[in-house]
Formats: C-alpha cells, structure tokens, sequence
C-alpha cells in the first residue's frame, strides 16, 4: 500500500472513530482501524465488536492495500505533523508515515485479523430527517441508564408503529423518563422495538450535522444499520454505522407517562431553569433535593443542607388549584428542561409522590415524566 493524504482529512476521520476503538486490551486488533485504500474507493472502519462504523477517506492511491494501524497512536501523530502525509507500508506489519522533516515507523496488524463487517440480511428500512434523527437523541439520551444493573436500561428504545406511520424514541432510567415522536419513511411489515446502546445512540450525533438530509435506519436480526449521506467538501459521502442491539425487554413506557394528572403549572422556562440552578448548589452534594412549595400564581423552590444552609427562591407561575409541597432531583429537571425549546413549560402534577409530567407548552409530541422525592 501506498498513498498520500491531507493532514485535515486524516485527522478528522480519526477523531470520528477514537470514541469506537477499544482501548483495553482484551483483542488488540480493536484498538486498529481497518485503512482499505482502493483505486477506486477508499475507507477506514473501526469497531468494538459492540458498534462499528465505515467512512470514505479522499485519498491519492499510487498502490492499493488493506492494514489495520493503530487508531490512537496514528492520531497523536498526525495532530504533531505539518503538510502532507505519505503512507507506505513495509509488509504487514509496518506503517511508515513522512510529513515534512518527520519520518515514523509504525508497528501495525494484518488485514486479516480485523472482525468481519455483518451482513445485512433480511433487513427492513425507514428514512428520516437527519435534524429530526439529531432531535430524537438528543431529548432522550440524557434520561437513559448509564450502567445499570438492568442492561435493558442502558440504551434507548426505537419503537416503529408502520399503521401511524412514526417512531417513537425513548430513554428510562427508572427514575425518570423521555420520549419523543416524529413520523418516518418507508415501510415495513410490523411493529418494531429495538434497544440502541447508549454509546452507540451517542456516536451517531457526530455525523448528523447540517450537510446530512436523511438517514436510512435498516434493522436487521441483532444489528440496526444507520447509512448518512453527506454532501461535504462539494461531494457525497456515505458513512455507515451499524450497533448491536440489547437484547431483553424494555419496560412499557406507555403505561408510566401520566395520562390523568390535573394539577397543570405553567412557567417560564428560563426563570424555571436560572431558578433551579441557583437553588441547587446548597444541595448538590446531597442527591441535587429540592423541595416545590406550589401555591396560588407562585412557586417556592427551597433546599437545605446541614452542613451547608440553606435557599430559596420565588417563581411567578399560572396556577389556580390546591396547595401542595413536593420534592425532586433538580438534576432531572435541569437535564428535561435543557433540551427543550419552548418559551414556557407545563408541570402536570397529581400529588407529592406521583410521577409529574413535563413537557413544552405547545408540543404534545415530547414528553418528560419524573418520579418525585420523599421530602
């Protein structure tokens, strides 16, 4: 293999993947990504047998090759380096880069050692908006489980109904919940739940940025397919990404969000957020407590903490029913109120230990539920 590369260009392609790459060593070969330079097409793939994701690289090819070179320590390299990069392999096993004055030599893995691409067999296919794809993730994936004990936790649920026509995206920790629904393209034979990874859900953000207009979502057996069309730097590129689903259960969302709760607030959300931020430094060392005093056009947001004392702040609110103190991680609040877009906000509550409703004042389509806290 011989070629030469921009600096920009490698570099950038690098970056994309230092978040798949394994970095324990339990298969040396993953902390490698795969370089394929063709005459004709050339990209990179890079896995950690959980995700993986293949993206063109522009090129001059002078002799075509495959190895798998490793993906931090190429990137530190490249970062250092001025001008050009010219890659030409020695056997196998080594990678020798020029750039400028810098000469490396770099030990690298054979072609052969890096895990297959997974075939995409009987697979079903829906198209959406990548800005609505982005969206979806974005209001959901702070609510989903970080290393839970319940694995199913850990990701977030694509749910497809072909008779509305939609898919709905949903993130739980069991503490608190967020979902979002968006209509789709394409068709495709029955209902479908699938659990992305969280950290896959997370690396499919970096590519859909404003020069991608949809995105084919393609859902095999054990692997959902993502394929981005790009139209950067005055040509297409096709980068896809593919992750293993969870297997298991999700819990049933639909029956958690609140469909009867009567006691609605209205407030500003910038004043409920500023509010909620200044409140919470005396109890963010204690589970983030606050404590909603809710009265008649006013809300008194209070926290203690015995080694620290105490806050309170006042918010103006639209509210006309009964009196009620309730309690709440003021995290959960913060991160709900954070992806939203809304000038004004409602809460729907029941009472103090019911799960309350947040949503924007105008978009039914999004909704945030969250377990309150004794107090």
């Amino acid at each position: 293999m011989k070629l030469s590369v921009s600096k920009e260009e490698m570099q950038e392609k690098l970056a994309n993947i230092q978040n798949i790459v394994e970095k324990r060593n339990t298969m040396p070969v993953l902390s490698h990504f795969l370089l394929d330079a063709g005459k004709i097409e050339s990209y990179i793939v890079a896995t950690d047998l959980e995700s993986a994701l293949k993206e063109p690289i522009m090129v001059k090819v002078e002799k075509e090759g495959k190895l798998c070179v490793p993906a931090r320590k190429l990137f530190e390299i490249v970062r250092e380096v001025e001008g050009e990069l010219l890659f030409e392999t020695v056997d196998d096993q080594w990678l020798r880069i020029k750039a400028g004055a810098s000469d490396f030599r770099l030990a690298c893995l054979p072609a052969t050692e890096f895990p297959a691409w997974p075939a995409r067999e009987e697979v079903e296919e829906i198209t959406i908006d990548a800005p609505v794809l982005m969206e979806m993730i974005e209001k959901t994936i702070y609510s989903a489980g970080e290393s839970d004990t319940r694995y199913t936790l850990n990701g977030l649920l694509f749910h497809v109904r072909p008779e509305e026509n939609s898919l709905t995206v949903v993130g739980t920790d069991g503490h608190r919940l967020a979902m979002i629904v968006r209509t789709k393209e394409g068709v495709i034979k029955g209902e479908k739940r699938v659990i992305v990874p969280r950290k896959a859900a997370s690396e499919m953000r970096r590519f859909l940025d404003k020069e991608v207009e949809k995105v084919k979502i393609s859902f095999g057996k054990n692997h959902m397919f993502f394929d981005v069309v790009s139209s950067a730097k005055g040509k297409e590129e096709e980068v896809q990404f593919l992750t293993r689903l969870i297997e298991g259960t999700y819990p049933n969302y639909e029956h958690v969000v609140p469909q009867t709760n009567e006691k609605k607030i209205l407030l500003k959300r910038d004043a409920f957020i500023k509010a909620l931020r200044r409140v919470s430094v005396i109890s963010r060392e204690r589970a983030n407590a606050v404590r909603f005093d809710i009265g008649t056009d006013n809300l008194v947001i209070f926290s203690s903490n015995p080694d620290l004392g105490e806050a309170r702040e006042e918010v103006p609110i639209d509210y006309k029913g009964e009196r009620l103190s309730i309690g709440f991680n003021a995290r959960y609040l913060l991160e709900a109120l954070g992806v939203m877009g809304s000038e004004q906000v409602l809460l729907e509550l029941q009472d103090s230990l019911s799960p309350v409703l947040l949503r924007e004042e105008e978009n039914g389509t999004y909704k945030c539920v969250v377990m309150p806290m004794r107090i």
